[in-house]
C-alpha cells in the first residue's frame, strides 16, 4: 500500500484483512489532518472499517478512493467500489438488522446513521458507495 501523503484522491487496495486495517489507519490519519474531532474520527473510521469488510467479504475485494472535500466545507469522501455480485434488494440491505452473513447487520444501516450523506448504487459486477463526513 501507498503512504498516505496527501488526503487528495488515494486509492486504497481492498484484498485482504490487512487492506481493511489499512483503510483504517489512513481514514484515521486523513481525519487527524484534515482537524475533526475525536467523536468524528471514530464515526469515519468506523464507517470504513464496515464498508471496506462488505468490500472485502461480499463484493470479494475491490478499492476505496480517499477524497478531502473543500468547497467551502471541509470534508472525507469515501467511495468503495467492488465488482461483485451486487446486492439484489437495497431496500432490504439498508433496514436495520438485515444480514447475509450472519453479522449483526449494521454495516450498511449503521454506516448510513454515522455519515451526513450516504449513496449506494449497485448492479452485478459494479457497487459504489460513497459516504460524506463534514467537519463540524
Amino acid at each position: 500500500m501507498t503512504t498516505l501523503t496527501t488526503p487528495r484522491g488515494e486509492v486504497l487496495p481492498v484484498q485482504s484483512e490487512d487492506d481493511v486495517v489499512r483503510v483504517r489507519q489512513a481514514v484515521r490519519q486523513c481525519a487527524l489532518a484534515v482537524g475533526f474531532s475525536l467523536v468524528d474520527q471514530t464515526k469515519l473510521v468506523t464507517a470504513a472499517s464496515e464498508l471496506a469488510r462488505n468490500v472485502l467479504v461480499h463484493g470479494h475485494g475491490g478499492q476505496v478512493r480517499l477524497d478531502v472535500l473543500a468547497s467551502p466545507r471541509i470534508g472525507i469522501q469515501l467511495v468503495f467500489e467492488d465488482h461483485g455480485p451486487g446486492i439484489p434488494d437495497l431496500d432490504r440491505a439498508l433496514q436495520e438488522g438485515f444480514s447475509t452473513g450472519g453479522g449483526l447487520g449494521l454495516g450498511l444501516s449503521g454506516s448510513r446513521r454515522l455519515m451526513n450523506e450516504f449513496r449506494i448504487q449497485s448492479q452485478p459486477g459494479d457497487t459504489r458507495v460513497t459516504v460524506i463526513k463534514w467537519k463540524a
